[in-house]
């Protein structure tokens, strides 16, 4: 009987330690499935300032804020932010053909996450850089055609650079919509134009029927003849 109940208490005091046992280790678990949860759920941290420097830009360079000047601010990011994952477009063109540079570099809190070098300038249109080495320790570099709004974009944020209103926002490439003067937007001028060359068209086209209808008389008169 003793024995019995000795062996009863041996079992619960098992069966006690089992359970203890799987509640301590399904703790960790349950807590890092949490923590888990919590890290997929907190929204990675995003570009809040940039910081421009460059040719004829104030040694401290200058700074663009998110919270400040938003469209701005979108307005850099939109000629630098697609470069991060970016494949390289073109070789790197010549020290001489790449005219003024300017330095983006884009961080958050304060701390540095991309670099690129900005030729808005370059012969045959604006030129983008990513270093090799980059504030978040990658290295792939790479040269890329610039967006032909970045002249207007860097301008706006302090750059010495003429304006280009025409290109803001993508802008018009091939040189659409530089130099017209005042007659080219004149409607009157422009109706003007179009009937004149209608008109020299249509003189043109009697001459020419002027000549067959006369060469096909001249062919018919000889056949005549022959007959």
């Amino acid at each position: 009987m003793v024995v019995r109940q000795a062996m009863k208490r041996m079992a619960a005091a098992i069966a006690l330690a089992i359970a203890a046992a799987v509640t301590l280790g399904a703790a960790p678990a349950v807590a890092a499935e949490k923590n888990d949860t919590v890290a997929a759920t907190k929204p990675k941290p995003q570009p809040d300032t940039i910081l421009l420097t460059g040719d004829k830009v104030p040694a401290e360079g200058i700074k663009v804020l998110q919270a400040e000047d938003p469209k701005l601010f979108r307005m850099l990011m939109e000629e630098v932010g697609w470069l991060a994952s970016a494949t390289p477009q073109t070789a790197a063109p010549k020290k001489d053909k790449l005219g003024p540079r300017f330095t983006i570099k884009v961080l958050i809190k304060e701390k540095a996450t991309q670099l690129y070098d900005l030729y808005p300038l370059a012969t045959g249109g604006p030129r983008a850089h990513r270093p090799a080495n980059q504030p978040s320790g990658t290295k792939t570099d790479g040269w890329f055609y610039g967006r032909l709004s970045m002249s207007e974009s860097l301008r706006l944020s302090g750059a010495a650079l003429k304006e280009k209103p025409d290109v803001v926002n993508g802008g018009i490439g091939g040189g659409i919509g530089e130099n017209l003067n005042s007659s080219e937007l004149d409607p009157v001028t422009g109706a003007s134009q179009v009937f004149g060359e209608m008109r020299r068209l249509l003189l043109l086209n009697g001459a020419i029927l002027l000549v067959i209808l006369s060469g096909l008389a001249g062919m018919a008169f000889l056949i005549r003849r022959r007959i």
